[in-house]
C-alpha cells in the first residue's frame, strides 16, 4: 500500500497536475464567459439580420431525413466568434505585459571564425 502510495505522489508531482487542473478548471468557466458572449450578443445581432436566432432551420429534406446544414454554420460561427474572442484576450494580455526585451546578439559564427584565422595568422 505505501508503495502505492509512494507511485501516486510521483505521478502527481511528475506532471504538474495542479497546474494542469487549474488550467483545465480556468478553460471550463471561460466557456461560460464565451457562451454569454455568443448568446446575449453574437446570437441576438444574428437574430437581428437574419430574423432567425440561428441557422438550425436551414437545410433540406432527404427521404424522411433533414440535412441540416445551418448546424454547420452555427458551429463555424461560433467557432469563429470564440478564436476571435480569444484573438482580443490574448492581444491585451501581451499589450499589458509591455514590450518585449530584445536578445542581445552577439557575433556570428562567421564572425567569430574570422576573428581567430586573424589571430592566428598574426601570432605566426
Amino acid at each position: 500500500m505505501k508503495n502505492m502510495i509512494a507511485e501516486f505522489k510521483a505521478f502527481i508531482d511528475k506532471g504538474d497536475v495542479v497546474t494542469i487542473a487549474v488550467g483545465l478548471i480556468l478553460a471550463l468557466y471561460f466557456k461560460t464567459i464565451v457562451d454569454a458572449i455568443l448568446e446575449g450578443v453574437i446570437l441576438p445581432i444574428i437574430s437581428a439580420i437574419f430574423g432567425e436566432p440561428n441557422f438550425a432551420a436551414i437545410g433540406f429534406d432527404v427521404g424522411d431525413a433533414f440535412i441540416s446544414i445551418g448546424l454547420v454554420i452555427n458551429a463555424l460561427v461560433s467557432f469563429l466568434a470564440v478564436a476571435f474572442i480569444l484573438f482580443l484576450l490574448v492581444k491585451a494580455y501581451n499589450k499589458s505585459k509591455g514590450p518585449e526585451e530584445e536578445e542581445v546578439s552577439g557575433p556570428s559564427e562567421v564572425d567569430l571564425l574570422t576573428e581567430i584565422r586573424d589571430q592566428l595568422r598574426a601570432n605566426n
